[in-house]
């Protein structure tokens, strides 16, 4: 059954002497792994091969079949072409890690509508944002996947509830034992940030570089206490050394 979507591209791997693996999160079929044979040939390399790079957002027609591991696209082509991410390094930096968050918690085949269209969004905002008011970026989009897959925290800061843990993600009145506590100012900027509504918001709250890296490894420690198959991601330590 041919299906047609939108896709954004989670990872793209060789295989052969010519083709490509593929991870893409669609539109209307969830996160499919897709072959594309011949698209590094001498014939097609200079310009189709280009299209399929890790956050590209493409329009796809895909010949798929239930239970098949890999599909196989019919044909594609850019639904946006970027005119700054791939090339500048910082809102790079920032792709590299929201693609390797989503494709960690991403479930195969499972439509999540909502998901897709706020990720779309958020590359095509990552893409069109002054680089200045790209640091916050990552840290939103983690919350917001977060709240996507269900991890929501509980309550918010005031001056009676100015403790978080990762392992419960309950503003509280009473500070816990764990040594992963976030308090007060920390705590204030966790809750302000995760009743943003609007990707066009990060930049309306202030941190500093050293609050950002804080803030980014509590929320994904506590993505790990709830869920099993996040890890440990490897693109973290790349954001705090090109974000100031």
């Amino acid at each position: 059954m041919l299906r047609n979507t939108k896709g954004i591209v989670l990872r793209s791997v060789k295989y052969g002497e010519t083709s490509l693996i593929l991870s893409i999160f669609t539109e209307v079929l969830g996160l499919q792994s897709y072959m594309v044979k011949g698209i590094r040939s001498e014939k097609a390399r200079s310009k189709r091969a280009g299209l399929l790079q890790v956050a590209s957002l493409l329009d796809l027609v895909s010949e798929h079949k239930p239970n098949r591991q890999l599909q196989h696209i019919k044909e594609f082509q850019p639904a946006y072409i970027y005119q700054s991410l791939q090339e500048e390094i910082v809102k790079n930096s920032i792709a590299v890690y929201s693609v390797e968050l989503l494709s960690r918690l991403l479930p195969q085949d499972e439509v999540m509508e909502e998901l897709f269209l706020f990720v779309y969004a958020y590359f095509l905002h990552l893409d069109q944002v002054p680089v200045r008011e790209a640091a916050n970026l990552p840290l939103l989009f983690t919350i917001r996947c977060g709240q996507y897959f269900g991890y929501n925290l509980s309550g918010s800061y005031s001056e009676d509830t100015p403790y978080i843990t990762p392992e419960e993600g309950i503003f509280t009145a009473q500070m816990p034992v764990s040594s992963s506590t976030l308090y007060e100012a920390d705590a204030a900027l966790l809750s302000r940030l995760s009743a943003l509504e609007g990707l066009e918001q990060a930049g309306s709250v202030s941190m500093n570089a050293a609050q950002r890296n804080r803030l980014l490894d509590w929320y994904l420690q506590f993505l790990q206490y709830h869920t099993q198959h996040l890890g440990k991601l490897r693109s973290p330590d790349i954001l705090r050394t090109i974000l100031h």
